[in-house]
């Protein structure tokens, strides 16, 4: 089968973003940060789902998506921790009803209640919550809740341990992917994903931390960032900094995804990294939507790339679907519950 692990709900209900619009406005007037939330009629998200995003599946052939809220509108540097605890929880259970209207096509990953300036160790519930009761899969992770501002610890300081240590004991890997961006120098999804996802790389590689937590998982999406592009970079980085080799440093609990859109990009991806490490991933409905004038096809139709690779079946077996059951043991409990 073929797992897509990078899809956000971007065609969420009007009424939510309504709600949320709401929310902003009562903060900003010292109201109710929680205030009434709008019926949302199952049909309204059968349908924002199956005019978009199983829509999408079914033409470009894959089977699930592994589904969380959309990342632009986490924004955890709007409001206050009141307003991100109740927007997360309001976003988390929209995901939940899509995956229990559509249980064999969608699993669910959470957004998380970050602040700025806020212990993370305050989002360990909402993440246990999502995953204990909800029966979600993983989470999405800002390692930079200020929106571009970058005022919080690097990734590997121990200030995140609290929450790294739920991680491990729930068995849950989580994706490092930021928000929307207040900083004017900073395009959000052309700008500070991609500076977030080779950050957090390197921060990874200047640290310790999976010596401390030898089964952390993460992946870093939109293809690594500048990473695989910059490679021998960070080998060189790696041994000025006498720290070990990549392989064994960093990359047995780090892996990337293939949303990526264009195919020497994907090409280069696939000659640097270990298969091992590369999770297929699409990100459609996404940050880029248009047709690309060159091919004819939509950029963000990433299975197309991976199938064009001159690599053997079994190795795109394991992107398309054994990487994803192995970085995700939840997902694989669920798969081989309904039979696959």
């Amino acid at each position: 089968m073929i797992i897509d692990c990078h899809g956000h709900y971007t065609t969420a209900p009007a009424a939510h973003d309504g709600w949320r619009n709401a929310q902003t406005a009562a903060f900003k007037a010292g109201g109710d940060p929680d205030p009434a939330y709008p019926a949302i009629s199952d049909d309204e998200i059968r349908d924002t789902i199956e005019r978009n995003q199983l829509r999408l599946l079914r033409e470009r052939g894959a089977d699930m998506t592994i589904f969380s809220p959309r990342a632009s509108t986490m924004a955890h540097h709007v409001g206050d921790e009141a307003v991100s605890q109740a927007w997360t929880r309001r976003c988390n259970d929209l995901i939940k009803r899509v995956v229990d209207l559509f249980p064999e096509t969608f699993v669910g990953v959470c957004q998380l209640p970050q602040s700025p300036g806020v212990p993370i160790s305050h989002a360990v519930a909402e993440l246990e919550r999502c995953v204990t009761e909800l029966g979600f899969i993983g989470c999405n992770l800002n390692p930079d809740p200020s929106g571009g501002h970058w005022s919080g610890p690097p990734l590997t300081d121990r200030a995140w341990y609290p929450f790294f240590e739920k991680m491990v004991e729930l068995d849950v890997p989580a994706m490092v992917h930021v928000s929307g961006s207040c900083n004017a120098n900073f395009h959000a999804t052309g700008a500070h994903y991609i500076n977030a996802d080779t950050t957090a790389f390197m921060q990874f590689l200047e640290g310790d931390l999976f010596r401390d937590f030898p089964t952390l998982r993460f992946i870093i999406p939109h293809g690594g960032g500048a990473v695989p592009y910059h490679w021998g970079r960070y080998r060189g980085l790696a041994d000025m900094l006498k720290r070990p080799p990549l392989a064994e440093h960093v990359m047995r609990n780090v892996f990337f995804d293939t949303c990526v859109y264009h195919q020497p990009g994907i090409d280069l991806l696939f000659r640097v990294i270990d298969v091992d490490n590369i999770l297929f991933g699409s990100e459609m409905v996404g940050a880029v939507r248009g047709i690309d004038p060159e091919t004819g096809f939509p950029f963000d139709d990433t299975k197309r790339y991976v199938d064009a690779l001159p690599i053997p079946e079994a190795d795109k077996r394991k992107v398309f679907e054994g990487n994803a059951r192995r970085v995700f043991p939840r997902l694989d409990a669920i798969l081989v519950g309904q039979g696959r």
